[in-house]
């Protein structure tokens, strides 16, 4: 009898965070989400099998835009501790988190993820200047974060009660975004990160914690395992007890449908855990569904991925925090931070600078790429000044060499130089430092680009790679002062003004 209760007591909270809390009328909604997707399918051009999905062709607009606009804002931004993974470490005994989080707000059934809601005020957000900033900056498409592993949509659901529309600053962010930013001309995108919400709180079934209340489950989620633990990873994680079920993979798909119908964003993003093989059909009847929604309203349509959740030609990948090492025949995207400790706000974070920002975004786009450059405002929607100042540096440097970046494609080759760019996820500050004799070309229009990733102190910059191309003039973007330059000793040597060395690149348009 004993060992049945230790049982019962060590399997009851797993119990109770899987059972439904679900707000009135989720059930219909949901049916009739679903449905809409399925009839979405039948009318379009494309179903749901890989085959047809590979007919998928990156829309024109993506193709040019090159950078682009990420922003991670919700509830995390309120203790502004650790990262935007403070609500699953709250929950994670031993971490630093969880300690900081007893220390400063108390135990967890005292105070839990959910009480920092009502602090969550967005008082000071303001979509319009927002999407002033990201024009400034150069941007030409913004994604905010429709909905992050906490659960808390940022957006007005039809799905659940918790959302910045319901609770918090009881607003649809996403729509002031999407509204504000197509005002400025930009395209819009939305991310979803739902799908690691099935294990983001699994922590707090381990020990005495709201997670465990039933009254917040729908919030909190199934809480479930990743699957990760299991001591053959090389099984097929769809037929693993704890990988998400039927009735959580429908509520996946019916919410990120639900922000298509919406909000009809050019761009989808997913985080990686849509990998998983139990989300292969829905990944697939999401993106039929989407491709055809935006068939039949003549807007090109974006779905980013991770890893090998999609094939190749059936979607866009997106490196996190990394860059490929040359060309990539198929366009691809690196996701990034303008700060380096956390994608949401927290206090004390430190930043990257504009120029190291635009040699990545130089190299990236050399390499048939584009930029996700992420910013993470604090509770009150004010974005910080580094990350202001960084981002209307980065849009001077690109008003005036921006001919070079948006609208090219890929030359021949990427570039040439000493400086190797580390390749692979997690690896985008692992680079050394460019020098000007790291070239990277673009083309566009019978125009060739070259961009030196540095600044010579001299203006003279050598380009071993042109030494033997027909060249019919020469000029420096942004420069009015006349450009000479000679085929000698094996190389291209291009003389322009003299100035100061500096780590921003400098750009010519080659005849």
């Amino acid at each position: 009898m004993p060992r049945l209760l230790i049982l019962l007591s060590l399997l009851l909270p797993q119990l109770i965070s899987a059972q439904s809390s679900k707000m009135p009328g989720y059930s219909q909604a949901l049916a009739s989400r679903l449905e809409q997707v399925d009839q979405t399918i039948q009318k379009g051009p494309f179903q749901p099998t890989w085959p047809s999905l590979e007919n998928y062709s990156v829309p024109a607009w993506y193709l040019d835009a090159k950078f682009g606009i990420f922003i991670h804002w919700g509830v995390y931004s309120v203790p502004a501790f650790g990262s935007e993974w403070y609500p699953r470490q709250m929950y994670l005994p031993g971490s630093p988190v969880f300690q900081h989080h007893i220390a400063t707000y108390g135990p967890q059934t005292k105070f839990g993820y959910k009480d920092f809601i009502p602090q969550f005020t967005a008082a000071k957000f303001d979509a319009a200047q927002w999407a002033k900033l990201f024009h400034d900056a150069g941007a030409k498409f913004v994604v905010p974060v429709g909905e992050h592993h906490d659960g808390f949509p940022m957006y007005d659901s039809d799905l659940t009660e918790y959302s910045a529309a319901k609770m918090g600053p009881h607003r649809d962010v996403v729509s002031e975004l999407e509204k504000a930013v197509r005002g400025e001309g930009l395209h819009f995108g939305v991310s979803s990160h739902r799908a690691e919400h099935w294990f983001f709180f699994n922590g707090g079934n381990k020990f005495p914690s709201d997670v465990q209340d039933p009254q917040f489950s729908d919030f909190y989620g199934p809480a479930r395992s990743d699957g990760m633990e299991h001591a053959n990873p090389d099984k097929d994680r769809a037929e693993l007890p704890d990988m998400p079920s039927k009735a959580y993979l429908d509520d996946w798909l019916a919410r990120s449908a639900e922000i298509v119908d919406k909000y009809n964003p050019d761009l989808m993003w997913f985080d990686w855990w849509i990998e998983r093989p139990a989300f292969k059909p829905y990944l697939q009847r999401f993106a039929a569904f989407y491709y055809d929604h935006n068939a039949a309203r003549q807007q090109g349509a974006v779905i980013n991925y991770k890893f090998e959740a999609y094939p190749a030609k059936a979607a866009v990948l997106d490196i996190e925090r990394g860059q490929e090492g040359d060309i990539r025949p198929i366009y691809w995207q690196t996701d990034t931070s303008i700060s380096n400790k956390s994608w949401g706000y927290i206090e004390n974070d430190t930043f990257k600078t504009p120029e190291f920002i635009l040699g990545m975004l130089v190299d990236i786009v050399s390499k048939n790429g584009a930029l996700l450059l992420n910013i993470g405002p604090d509770k009150e929607g004010v974005i910080p000044s580094q990350a202001q100042e960084i981002l209307l540096a980065m849009g001077k440097w690109l008003a005036v060499s921006g001919d070079a970046i948006y609208g090219t494609r890929p030359w021949k080759i990427y570039g040439e130089g000493p400086t190797k760019t580390a390749a692979g996820s997690f690896k985008d500050t692992d680079t050394k430092p460019y020098t000007p004799a790291d070239i990277r070309f673009t083309a566009k229009n019978g125009t060739l680009y070259a961009i030196a990733l540095a600044t010579p102190a001299d203006g003279v910059v050598h380009i071993k790679t042109l030494a033997k191309q027909k060249i019919n003039a020469i000029t420096r973007l942004g420069s009015d002062q006349p450009v000479t330059w000679e085929q000698a000793g094996g190389e291209l040597i291009i003389h322009s003004a003299p100035g100061a060395a500096s780590q921003y690149p400098v750009a010519f348009e080659i005849k």
